[in-house]
């Protein structure tokens, strides 16, 4: 039986070891490292990450082949964390059981730290493509750069978290909602899984059937958020409950009700895991993350 804990502390060990390492060898080691390193280092499962390896291991890939831009992918999702934080947007005052950037720090601290880890993150993912002497293969790179732009900016989560400030103390529909949350959480849990198959050399079919997998956890990771800030343990989470209510945000529970939202977390992840029967058991850790989603307490 495929052992999930054991497979994420192995990876983790690589994510953390790497992310440490990058943040080691930025010029400026002063107060704007010390913020990064704060929020980047402060845990969290590093599901994001760990995916885009799994990914790349389903369709036969070297999974260390796709370490530096998994961990690209955790500089944004950080910097996005770190910015979501803050008092114009979430306002929150805890993240993975430590105190918010900027509470730790200061806004501007906190603004520009997240800055920081943005532009970081599409540095190492050039920087990758620079060591490649083939050609071909640095022009995957620079697909990537521009394929997991697009997940974070305008075009992907930006434009969700646009649109989920812009809906505050509004009612929206299913579909609006589902829109909202395909971008802001879903773009780059996507983009994780198919950077994975991509740096794997997975053929257009795999593409096809992950970005089917990719798309429906990314829901689902969003639907249990959800769930979780309504009945979730603040100590066991890391962070405070009941923020959406209190925020006038539109959730799944406030749409669906907590019943109805959990069976909808459900449907998505037998369609994920439906999407990827034909992997066999390379696809073991990508089946087991996707059931962690929805049961998981933080």
């Amino acid at each position: 039986m495929f052992d999930l804990k054991s497979y994420l502390a192995a990876k983790q060990i690589l994510i953390n070891n790497f992310l440490q390492e990058t943040i080691k060898k930025t010029a400026n080691s002063g107060r704007i490292s010390e913020a990064m390193e704060y929020s980047l280092m402060a845990g969290g499962k590093r599901i994001r990450p760990v995916l885009c390896m799994a990914a790349c291991e389903a369709v036969n890939g070297k999974y260390q082949y796709a370490l530096p831009a998994a961990c690209a992918i955790e500089m944004v999702h950080t910097y996005s964390l770190i910015h979501d934080d803050l008092p114009a947007m979430d306002d929150d005052i805890l993240r993975r059981g430590k105190e918010t950037s900027h509470v730790k720090y200061d806004e501007a601290t906190a603004i520009l730290a997240g800055d920081a880890l943005l532009t970081l993150a599409f540095k190492t993912l050039s920087m990758a493509g620079l060591s490649e002497t083939d050609g071909n293969t640095a022009l995957k790179w620079l697909n990537i750069i521009c394929f997991i732009s697009r997940a974070a900016g305008s075009e992907g989560m930006i434009e969700g978290q646009m649109r989920d400030v812009a809906s505050e103390k509004t009612i929206l529909d299913f579909d609006q909602l589902e829109q909202i949350h395909q971008l802001k959480t879903g773009a780059l849990i996507k983009a994780s899984v198919l950077t994975g198959v991509i740096l794997g050399k997975g053929t257009d079919e795999h593409l096809q059937q992950l970005k089917i997998y990719g798309e429906n956890i990314g829901l689902a990771f969003q639907v249990a958020d959800d769930i979780l800030n309504v009945e979730g343990d603040p100590i066991v989470m890391g962070k405070s409950a009941g923020t959406d209510t209190a925020h006038g945000k539109n959730t799944y529970p406030s749409l669906m009700g907590l019943a109805e939202s959990k069976k909808f977390a459900n449907k998505l992840i037998a369609r994920a895991m439906n999407s990827i029967n034909s992997f066999g058991t390379r696809a073991d850790p990508l089946r087991a993350i996707a059931s962690y989603i929805i049961k998981r307490k933080q």
